[in-house]
Protein backbone atom coordinates (compact mmCIF):
# COMPACT_ATOMS: atom_id res chain seq x y z
CA UNK A 1 0.00 0.00 0.00
CA UNK A 2 1.73 3.41 -1.03
CA UNK A 3 2.06 6.03 1.79
CA UNK A 4 1.77 9.31 1.18
CA UNK A 5 4.20 11.59 3.49
CA UNK A 6 3.31 15.41 3.95
CA UNK A 7 6.28 18.01 4.45
CA UNK A 8 5.79 20.72 6.41
CA UNK A 9 6.88 23.89 5.33
CA UNK A 10 9.57 25.88 6.97
CA UNK A 11 8.81 28.11 9.66
CA UNK A 12 10.75 31.29 9.23
CA UNK A 13 11.79 33.34 12.08
CA UNK A 14 10.99 37.15 13.00
CA UNK A 15 14.58 38.38 11.79
CA UNK A 16 14.62 36.74 9.22
CA UNK A 17 11.59 37.33 7.53
CA UNK A 18 11.80 41.25 8.68
CA UNK A 19 15.48 40.99 6.63
CA UNK A 20 13.69 39.10 3.58
CA UNK A 21 11.44 42.04 3.56
CA UNK A 22 13.96 45.27 4.18
CA UNK A 23 15.71 43.55 0.58
CA UNK A 24 13.12 42.76 -1.30
CA UNK A 25 12.08 45.96 -0.79
CA UNK A 26 14.76 48.30 -0.76
CA UNK A 27 16.14 46.67 -3.66
CA UNK A 28 13.39 45.55 -6.02
CA UNK A 29 10.78 48.32 -4.32
CA UNK A 30 8.43 44.65 -3.81
CA UNK A 31 5.93 45.09 -0.29
CA UNK A 32 6.15 41.94 1.52
CA UNK A 33 5.27 42.50 4.61
CA UNK A 34 1.81 41.15 4.77
CA UNK A 35 3.09 37.95 3.11
CA UNK A 36 4.74 35.92 5.68
CA UNK A 37 2.31 32.91 4.97
CA UNK A 38 2.86 32.90 1.14
CA UNK A 39 6.66 33.38 1.41
CA UNK A 40 6.80 30.41 3.24
CA UNK A 41 4.30 28.44 1.47
CA UNK A 42 5.43 29.05 -2.03
CA UNK A 43 9.26 29.01 -1.25
CA UNK A 44 9.61 26.01 1.29
CA UNK A 45 9.63 23.29 -1.34
CA UNK A 46 12.13 25.10 -3.96
CA UNK A 47 14.40 25.63 -0.44
CA UNK A 48 14.15 21.71 0.35
CA UNK A 49 15.11 20.92 -3.36
CA UNK A 50 18.15 23.20 -2.96
CA UNK A 51 19.28 21.44 0.35
CA UNK A 52 18.78 24.33 1.83
CA UNK A 53 17.99 23.07 5.88
CA UNK A 54 15.98 25.93 6.87
CA UNK A 55 14.86 29.73 6.35
CA UNK A 56 17.87 31.40 7.72
CA UNK A 57 20.92 29.56 5.49
CA UNK A 58 18.40 31.16 2.71
CA UNK A 59 18.28 34.60 3.96
CA UNK A 60 21.92 34.29 5.36
CA UNK A 61 23.02 33.48 1.77
CA UNK A 62 20.56 35.55 -0.31
CA UNK A 63 21.80 38.72 1.58
CA UNK A 64 25.44 38.00 1.78
CA UNK A 65 26.18 36.68 -1.77
CA UNK A 66 23.40 38.01 -3.90
CA UNK A 67 23.39 34.73 -6.06
CA UNK A 68 21.39 36.00 -9.21
CA UNK A 69 19.09 32.31 -9.38
CA UNK A 70 18.58 32.75 -5.29
CA UNK A 71 16.94 36.21 -5.99
CA UNK A 72 15.37 34.69 -9.68
CA UNK A 73 13.67 32.18 -6.98
CA UNK A 74 12.48 35.01 -5.03
CA UNK A 75 10.62 36.68 -8.03
CA UNK A 76 9.11 34.18 -9.55
CA UNK A 77 8.12 32.66 -6.50
CA UNK A 78 6.31 35.89 -5.02
CA UNK A 79 4.91 37.47 -7.92
CA UNK A 80 3.13 36.52 -10.65
CA UNK A 81 3.69 36.14 -14.11
CA UNK A 82 0.20 35.80 -15.54
CA UNK A 83 -0.82 37.38 -18.61
CA UNK A 84 -1.99 36.66 -22.22
CA UNK A 85 -2.29 38.24 -25.43
CA UNK A 86 -5.38 41.33 -25.74
CA UNK A 87 -5.41 41.37 -22.02
CA UNK A 88 -7.75 44.22 -20.83
CA UNK A 89 -8.84 44.39 -24.10
CA UNK A 90 -10.63 47.88 -23.93
CA UNK A 91 -7.08 49.39 -23.64
CA UNK A 92 -5.95 48.34 -26.80
CA UNK A 93 -9.57 49.31 -28.22
CA UNK A 94 -8.74 52.91 -27.53
CA UNK A 95 -5.15 52.87 -28.60
CA UNK A 96 -6.29 52.24 -31.60
CA UNK A 97 -8.90 54.30 -32.10
CA UNK A 98 -8.10 57.37 -30.60
CA UNK A 99 -4.28 57.40 -29.62
CA UNK A 100 -2.23 56.12 -32.55
CA UNK A 101 -4.29 58.61 -35.08
CA UNK A 102 -3.04 61.40 -32.97
CA UNK A 103 0.36 60.06 -32.53
CA UNK A 104 0.58 59.55 -36.53
CA UNK A 105 -0.08 63.07 -36.73
CA UNK A 106 2.20 64.20 -34.32
CA UNK A 107 5.12 62.35 -35.81
CA UNK A 108 4.72 62.54 -39.84
CA UNK A 109 7.85 64.47 -39.76
CA UNK A 110 10.27 62.04 -37.88
CA UNK A 111 7.26 58.94 -38.33
CA UNK A 112 8.71 57.30 -34.74
CA UNK A 113 6.92 56.00 -32.24
CA UNK A 114 8.30 55.48 -28.84
CA UNK A 115 6.29 52.40 -26.62
CA UNK A 116 7.44 50.99 -23.01
CA UNK A 117 5.61 47.48 -22.17
CA UNK A 118 7.40 48.23 -18.37
CA UNK A 119 6.99 44.69 -16.99
CA UNK A 120 6.69 43.05 -19.61
CA UNK A 121 6.43 39.46 -18.04
CA UNK A 122 6.92 36.81 -20.71
CA UNK A 123 5.92 39.29 -23.63
CA UNK A 124 2.18 38.81 -24.38
CA UNK A 125 1.70 42.70 -23.89
CA UNK A 126 4.26 44.07 -25.89
CA UNK A 127 3.30 41.45 -28.94
CA UNK A 128 -0.30 42.33 -28.66
CA UNK A 129 1.26 46.30 -28.83
CA UNK A 130 3.15 45.40 -32.02
CA UNK A 131 0.36 44.13 -33.73
CA UNK A 132 -1.70 46.88 -33.11
CA UNK A 133 0.90 49.21 -34.60
CA UNK A 134 1.17 46.69 -37.73
CA UNK A 135 -2.37 46.68 -38.41
CA UNK A 136 -3.00 50.52 -37.33
CA UNK A 137 -0.05 51.96 -40.18
CA UNK A 138 -0.95 48.49 -42.78
CA UNK A 139 0.98 49.23 -45.85
CA UNK A 140 2.84 52.12 -44.34
CA UNK A 141 4.84 50.35 -41.12
CA UNK A 142 7.88 49.66 -42.50
CA UNK A 143 8.26 53.47 -42.88
CA UNK A 144 8.07 53.85 -39.11
CA UNK A 145 9.96 53.39 -36.70
CA UNK A 146 7.56 51.79 -33.98
CA UNK A 147 9.93 49.61 -31.97
CA UNK A 148 8.60 48.57 -28.69
CA UNK A 149 11.05 48.35 -25.77
CA UNK A 150 9.76 45.62 -22.93
CA UNK A 151 11.32 45.24 -20.07
CA UNK A 152 11.41 42.83 -16.98
CA UNK A 153 13.41 42.18 -13.52
CA UNK A 154 12.78 38.15 -14.06
CA UNK A 155 15.70 36.73 -16.59
CA UNK A 156 12.90 33.58 -16.40
CA UNK A 157 9.86 35.79 -17.92
CA UNK A 158 12.20 37.40 -20.34
CA UNK A 159 13.50 34.13 -21.80
CA UNK A 160 10.35 33.05 -22.59
CA UNK A 161 9.40 36.11 -24.02
CA UNK A 162 12.32 36.15 -26.76
CA UNK A 163 11.54 32.35 -27.42
CA UNK A 164 8.13 33.52 -28.27
CA UNK A 165 6.32 30.32 -28.67
CA UNK A 166 2.83 30.16 -26.91
CA UNK A 167 -0.34 28.13 -26.33
CA UNK A 168 -2.80 28.90 -29.22
CA UNK A 169 -4.00 32.89 -28.48
CA UNK A 170 -7.32 32.80 -27.58
CA UNK A 171 -10.01 35.34 -28.20
CA UNK A 172 -7.57 36.44 -31.26
CA UNK A 173 -8.79 37.06 -34.66
CA UNK A 174 -8.13 34.34 -36.45
CA UNK A 175 -6.68 36.07 -39.16
CA UNK A 176 -4.21 37.93 -36.54
CA UNK A 177 -3.02 34.29 -35.63
CA UNK A 178 -2.61 32.96 -39.37
CA UNK A 179 -0.46 36.26 -40.24
CA UNK A 180 1.35 36.95 -36.95
CA UNK A 181 1.83 33.40 -35.54
CA UNK A 182 3.60 30.07 -37.03
CA UNK A 183 1.92 26.87 -35.65
CA UNK A 184 4.37 24.19 -34.77
CA UNK A 185 2.48 21.03 -35.23
CA UNK A 186 4.92 18.73 -33.06
CA UNK A 187 4.91 21.09 -30.00
CA UNK A 188 1.50 22.50 -30.81
CA UNK A 189 2.84 25.77 -29.50
CA UNK A 190 2.47 29.27 -31.91
CA UNK A 191 5.75 31.01 -32.28
CA UNK A 192 5.26 34.71 -33.00
CA UNK A 193 6.59 35.53 -36.60
CA UNK A 194 10.03 37.24 -37.13
CA UNK A 195 8.38 40.39 -38.10
CA UNK A 196 6.68 40.51 -35.20
CA UNK A 197 9.47 39.38 -32.86
CA UNK A 198 12.18 42.47 -34.03
CA UNK A 199 9.76 45.22 -33.40
CA UNK A 200 10.10 44.38 -30.00
CA UNK A 201 13.31 44.93 -27.64
CA UNK A 202 13.73 42.96 -24.98
CA UNK A 203 15.67 44.33 -21.59
CA UNK A 204 16.46 43.59 -18.23
CA UNK A 205 15.07 46.15 -16.24
CA UNK A 206 14.90 47.05 -12.61
CA UNK A 207 12.41 49.50 -12.22
CA UNK A 208 13.47 50.62 -8.64
CA UNK A 209 16.41 51.88 -10.63
CA UNK A 210 16.61 55.27 -12.64
CA UNK A 211 15.17 55.38 -15.84
CA UNK A 212 18.14 56.73 -18.29
CA UNK A 213 16.80 55.70 -21.79
CA UNK A 214 17.72 57.77 -25.01
CA UNK A 215 14.49 58.80 -25.71
CA UNK A 216 11.72 59.82 -24.30
CA UNK A 217 8.12 57.97 -24.15
CA UNK A 218 5.06 58.42 -26.13
CA UNK A 219 3.32 55.52 -24.22
CA UNK A 220 3.78 53.67 -21.34
CA UNK A 221 2.30 50.54 -20.28
CA UNK A 222 2.96 49.36 -16.46
CA UNK A 223 0.25 46.83 -15.79
CA UNK A 224 -0.50 44.64 -12.83
CA UNK A 225 2.93 45.55 -11.51
CA UNK A 226 2.31 48.22 -9.06
CA UNK A 227 -0.10 45.99 -7.18
CA UNK A 228 3.40 44.65 -5.22
CA UNK A 229 4.21 48.37 -4.17
CA UNK A 230 3.51 50.37 -1.67
CA UNK A 231 2.35 53.72 -1.98
CA UNK A 232 5.59 55.82 -1.48
CA UNK A 233 6.90 53.45 -3.93
CA UNK A 234 4.22 53.62 -6.22
CA UNK A 235 4.42 57.23 -6.07
CA UNK A 236 8.15 57.40 -6.77
CA UNK A 237 7.67 54.91 -9.76
CA UNK A 238 5.13 57.18 -11.28
CA UNK A 239 7.04 60.33 -10.98
CA UNK A 240 10.14 58.36 -12.85
CA UNK A 241 7.36 57.48 -15.35
CA UNK A 242 6.24 61.14 -15.79
CA UNK A 243 10.16 62.11 -16.16
CA UNK A 244 11.00 59.56 -18.90
CA UNK A 245 7.72 60.83 -21.18
CA UNK A 246 6.84 63.11 -23.61
CA UNK A 247 4.69 65.91 -23.30
CA UNK A 248 0.71 64.76 -23.52
CA UNK A 249 1.93 61.41 -23.11
CA UNK A 250 -0.38 58.26 -22.39
CA UNK A 251 0.35 55.80 -19.32
CA UNK A 252 -1.58 52.64 -19.05
CA UNK A 253 -2.07 50.34 -15.96
CA UNK A 254 -4.26 48.08 -14.98
CA UNK A 255 -7.78 48.26 -13.82
CA UNK A 256 -7.25 46.45 -10.55
CA UNK A 257 -4.87 49.32 -10.12
CA UNK A 258 -5.26 53.21 -9.47
CA UNK A 259 -3.12 56.63 -9.56
CA UNK A 260 -5.40 58.23 -7.23
CA UNK A 261 -5.59 61.67 -6.84
CA UNK A 262 -1.89 61.63 -8.94
CA UNK A 263 -1.39 65.70 -10.12
CA UNK A 264 0.76 64.68 -12.51
CA UNK A 265 -1.11 63.06 -14.83
CA UNK A 266 -5.16 63.58 -16.00
CA UNK A 267 -7.24 60.56 -16.13
CA UNK A 268 -8.66 59.83 -20.06
CA UNK A 269 -10.93 56.85 -19.41
CA UNK A 270 -10.56 53.95 -16.84
CA UNK A 271 -6.96 53.28 -16.32
CA UNK A 272 -5.20 55.43 -18.78
CA UNK A 273 -3.99 58.93 -17.88
CA UNK A 274 -2.79 61.41 -19.84
CA UNK A 275 0.88 63.29 -18.67
CA UNK A 276 -0.35 66.76 -17.71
Amino acid sequence: MFLGFVFRDFDISDADFQQLVQFMHRNYGIDLSKKRQLISSRLSNSLKERNYKDFHSFVDRLLTVRDSADIELVLNKLTTNYTFFLREKDHFTYLRNHILPELARKHQQNRSLSIWSAGCSSGEEPYTLSIYLKEFFGAQAANWDTRILATDISQQALKKAQQACYQMPADMPDEWVKKYFRHNPVTDLYEVTPALKSNVIFRTFNLMDPIRFRTKFDIIFCRNVMIYFDQPTRDALVKRFYDAMNPGGYFFISHSESLNQNPLFQPVVPAVYRKR
